[in-house]
């Protein structure tokens, strides 16, 4: 059986090892805290505790010939990835996996204007967010480089899915910028981030990037509208910019400065993967139980 390591088995995580253990492979997952190993060891998933905070003793983790898909954020704070960088100094030569695949954020691009965005543009992130993932795809690559490994980086923006709707902000009257001056965004449902992990670890070539979306970017207040619409709530109230600048948080502000349209199809050539959800409107019912409240 093919073994997988799921470094940082969260949500996204559980679900990529939920698909890995349906194909017949051999899954463990790597996590921080108590209540994830409570969670994995529920699902009859091995799991090791190890905290990327801090320097791992080589051979503590099963990477030899395993397919490693690495989920573990950067830290909050800071313009690199410590955590990445404890994880690659722990890997042996005599333990090497057989491909990295690491999820970093469409955020590397920083803003574009709105135009469509392929994997050969350069990054230029302009926020610390996206400073300490660009790091992250930089040491990963060096790395393997070194080592003669092969790794994947998918650019994933934002996801969304059953658990993952802004339910609470639409419940709390959030405010959202008038559409003629809102930025692009780009999304992905989470089903089919998880069909584009598992073929990302297992075909295609190696030491590439692809951007992650369904392929049918909108402004974020479209997005906000259309799931309120969906959900039977009431529409957000809408403000100007300059209005957002004084009421919105910085990171929802963060981005609202990043407008891009992310261009998919090297993904889709490569991994011949079929998204289920290429639009939102696809997407909603299957990310609200029962498709509806």
């Amino acid at each position: 059986m093919q073994s997988v390591l799921i470094v940082g088995c969260g949500d996204v995580g559980l679900r990529v090892a939920r698909r890995y253990r349906k194909r017949g492979a051999a899954v463990a997952g790597v996590v921080r805290g108590d209540a994830s190993i409570r969670r994995l060891a529920a699902e009859r998933i091995p799991a090791l505790q190890v905290d990327l905070d801090y320097p791992v003793s080589p051979g503590t983790l099963p990477t030899g010939g395993a397919i490693v898909h690495y989920y573990v954020p950067p830290p909050r704070e800071g313009k690199g990835d410590p955590r990445i960088e404890h994880f690659l100094a722990s890997i042996g030569r005599d333990a090497m996996p057989a491909r990295i695949v690491y999820i970093s954020t469409s955020g590397v691009y920083g803003d574009c204007n709105g135009e469509w965005v392929t994997e050969q543009r350069p990054p230029a992130p302009d926020s610390d967010r996206g400073r300490r993932r660009l790091a992250a795809e930089e040491s990963l690559r060096r790395w393997c480089e070194a080592r003669d490994a092969e790794h994947v980086i998918l650019r994933v923006p934002g996801i969304y899915g059953p658990g993952r709707l802004p339910i609470k902000r639409l419940k709390s009257g959030s405010p959202v910028v008038d559409e003629r001056e809102c930025s692009f965004s780009n999304r992905i449902q989470v089903d089919d981030l998880v069909s584009i992990c598992v073929a990302a670890g297992e075909k295609g070539p190696g030491n590439i990037v692809y951007n992650v979306s369904d392929g049918d970017p909108t402004t974020m207040t479209e997005y906000f509208m259309e799931i309120a619409d969906f959900l039977g709530l009431e529409p957000p109230p809408v403000i100007s910019l300059d209005e957002a600048r004084e009421l919105l948080s910085p990171a929802m502000l963060s981005f609202l400065n990043e407008s891009k349209r992310l261009d998919n199809r090297l993904l889709l050539k490569h991994l011949k993967v079929k998204l289920k959800y290429p639009s939102l409107a696809r997407g909603l019912p299957a990310s609200v139980p029962g498709g509806h409240l």
